[in-house]
């Protein structure tokens, strides 16, 4: 395994590659399960753009710290996000994430290792979603912290779940597990969690063994609706977003 020059300038962001092409990238916090901070929102289309750039890299697997994908927020994220400006950043950014991750040009392999309740959203649109036994699914922050959910977990569980069970989990806030996930075709296959990066990374090993061109291409063919559906989604939805969190300081 080596580790690509470029890993150093993203700290929540750990990346190791095969001899053959397969790159790991997992996001975490100190070492520990990730949790959604100012720096890992920013930094997470950098470094999909580094690894996009890399033509070493010919199979991407994208995975988790510990024994959850993400479930935490970064107390000491400061932001305030309902100033115009600041959410001008975090718009830019989120879109950034999603066009970047369908435009990544390689497979996108996911090991889920456990629950994901804080942007779901980026494993789910993995070409190939791997999930741990212990895995849920959920929309956690949006509605227990009053605004619109708008910044993509909204299309993609949409286009995963059909217009009636999407708007269903985004008003209830409810789990999803992993077998009644297997079942509405949220995810591909489910593991014991210490089975899920392996079988993922065999799966990386057989991909990386196809021609290179083979490689780069069929995934962004096999990615052109969510790339569609995403663009159109989220200019509406992070504006939505946005203003609910602007009215904020003026609600009683």
């Amino acid at each position: 395994m080596t580790t690509p020059a470029y890993s150093e300038a993203f700290p929540d962001f750990a990346l190791a590659r095969t001899k053959s092409g397969v790159l790991t990238l997992r996001l975490h916090s100190d070492g520990g399960p990730a949790a959604l901070s100012a720096r890992l929102h920013r930094d997470f289309p950098r470094v999909l753009r580094e690894i996009s750039d890399d033509r070493q890299n010919r199979v991407l697997v994208l995975t988790g710290t510990g024994d959850r994908f993400m479930t935490d927020m970064d107390a000491n994220d400061d932001r305030q996000a309902f100033k115009p400006l600041n959410w001008d950043d975090i718009y830019w950014e989120g879109r950034q994430v999603l066009r970047t991750l369908v435009d990544v040009p390689m497979p996108i392999i996911a090991a889920i290792n456990g629950p994901a309740t804080i942007h779901s959203e980026w494993v789910l649109l993995g070409d190939i979603t791997i999930a741990s036994d212990s895995t849920y699914f959920q929309d956690f922050p949006h509605l227990a912290g009053e605004v619109v959910p708008g910044d993509g977990v909204h299309v993609v569980w949409e286009e995963i779940l059909g217009i009636n069970r999407a708007r269903y989990a985004a008003l209830t806030q409810r789990a999803i597990h992993a077998e009644e996930a297997l079942r509405l075709g949220m995810i591909n296959e489910i593991l014991p969690a210490a089975e899920v990066l392996p079988r993922a990374l065999h799966l990386a090993e057989e991909l990386a063994a196809k021609p290179p061109l083979l490689l780069r291409l069929t995934p962004l063919a096999l990615r052109q609706r969510l790339a569609r559906r995403l663009e159109e989604g989220t200019t509406l939805g992070l504006a939505l977003e946005g203003l609910t969190l602007a009215d904020k300081p003026y609600q009683d």
